[in-house]
């Protein structure tokens, strides 16, 4: 049999109807590699074990009757600790939120996998509430990269990422509200996908608003795809939810790029110190979806850095979420997280609504841009990842982290789909990522465009350690 962790939710389903393997086998081998990746990457906030086996057992059950509940039926996923998991707590990183109770809900997301068959493994790392890119908080520690242990994972859904890159399960959940899906899956060389605003329910409602999204981290496009389907319907629970999409997104992955308008900025039009040999991977990876049939023009957004807009709207967000904590529960917080909601409290309603005439501008923009363009291409960072349990790269200069991603929260800011795909590394072996950017409720395009990366081999998981 071959190493079930190395492959593909798609692989997995294939070989579940062949007969090949069951869900059980599948499951023992993913959690048997978390367990093992566990002391040295600290992806996991706790593993369900019991819960997986069991609804491992009822899958492999079904396909022994050829009776598969749903799509992804038997595929092992993780939830990152922010996403309600029903009978599991859900901490949020932090050490204010209780962990009793029962933990009835999933989240919307949970339910439809939950809908589907999947098989929870269990909760992934998270900074405090999600509010950094990069993944430590005080109740967890430091979550690490798995391809070298003394950097960072990348943030917020560090632990999804390092999850998915080291064969803890094929299929995450993640959130993202300036970045977190794209950032962690850039520095462990996976795939993520920043879905149009509404695209996937979200409930409980976040406290940093419509900057909020839930997105799937997978090995490969054609998995995001198959994920988006399942989780990309309604939920009553959230009023701001899209409705069902128009067709599948997987069925749309094999229309290619031929002929697709795609702007290629390389710095924002010389907003962004990009280091070099990121610049020359993306660069190339530019190059040859151009050989794949591409209109390619390298060109830029006419905009500015919002860094100030969306530090209002953020910085307030976390104001809100911590609004209930006493004095004792707040020497508890994060000192970074603390020192932000400090300064978000002091903020006025002007002000955020100044931030929202920004956003609104922005989007404006972009929406003209699109006019023209079909996709944008930038990196995903400007950067590799650096050492572990920072926020920013020593002697950056930069104070907080969105310093060092400014290609990522801007388009949390337009609601606008967004994916970061693999497409080499640098001296030291660190992944790198593309960033492909769509209109808004154009998300099979991004998922089409990075399908055809994959299938021409532009795009490849990173190999990692296990």
């Amino acid at each position: 049999m071959s190493d079930l962790t190395a492959l593909t939710a798609v692989q997995l389903l294939d070989g579940y109807r062949k007969g090949d393997f069951s869900p059980l086998d599948a499951t023992r081998a993913t959690l048997e590699r978390a367990e093992r990746i566990q002391p040295e990457v600290n992806a996991f906030v706790r593993l369900t074990a019991d819960e997986a086996l069991a609804r491992a057992g009822e899958s492999a059950e079904r396909w022994r009757r050829g009776e598969p509940a749903g799509l992804l039926d038997g595929v092992p996923v993780t939830v990152k600790d922010i996403l309600l998991l029903r009978g599991s707590p859900t901490l949020r990183g932090s050490k204010t939120v209780a962990d009793k109770g029962h933990w009835p809900e999933d989240a919307p997301s949970v339910a439809r996998l939950r809908a589907h068959g999947a098989v929870f493994l269990g909760k992934t790392t998270t900074p405090e509430f999600g509010w950094k890119g990069v993944t430590d908080s005080p109740l967890s520690g430091v979550t690490r990269n798995p391809v070298d242990p003394a950097r960072t994972a990348g943030g917020s859904s560090g632990g999804a990422a390092a999850a998915v890159a080291l064969g803890a399960g094929p299929l995450a959940l993640g959130t993202d509200g300036g970045g977190s899906v794209r950032i962690p899956a850039a520095f462990c060389g996976i795939f993520a996908l920043k879905p149009t605003y509404g695209r996937v329910p979200l409930y409980p409602a976040s406290a940093f608003g419509t900057l909020a999204h839930v997105g799937p981290m997978t090995r490969d496009a054609a998995d995001a795809a198959l994920l988006l389907d399942v989780i990309g319907a309604p939920d009553s629970r959230d009023w701001s939810a899209l409705p069902p999409a128009p067709g599948s997104f997987a069925a749309a992955l094999s229309g290619g790029v031929r002929g697709l308008r795609v702007a290629y900025s390389p710095s924002l039009g010389g907003q962004v110190a990009v280091r070099p040999a990121v610049a020359a991977a993306v660069r190339r990876a530019v190059e040859r979806l151009a050989g794949l049939g591409a209109w390619v023009e390298e060109t830029d957004p006419d905009f500015t850095d919002p860094v100030d807009a969306f530090h209002t709207l953020w910085f307030t967000g976390a104001a809100r979420v911590t609004q209930h904590l006493g004095p004792h529960q707040r020497e508890l917080l994060d000192p970074g997280l603390r020192e932000i909601c400090g300064v978000g409290a002091r903020m006025s309603a002007l002000d955020y609504l100044a931030a929202v005439d920004v956003r609104m501008e922005l989007g404006r923009r972009m929406g003209r841009f699109h006019d023209s363009y079909d996709l944008l291409l930038t990196p995903t960072l400007p950067i590799t990842a650096f050492e572990a349990g920072a926020e920013v790269p020593k002697g950056s200069g930069h104070r907080r982290w969105t310093g060092w991603t400014p290609f990522t929260y801007p388009f949390n800011l337009t609601q606008q789909p967004a994916a970061t795909v693999p497409v080499g590394t640098d001296g030291d072996g660190l992944p790198i990522g593309l960033q492909i950017v769509a209109a808004r409720h154009r998300d099979e395009l991004v998922l089409r465009a990075a399908h055809a990366l994959y299938e021409a081999g532009i795009a490849r998981l990173t190999p990692c350690g296990s």
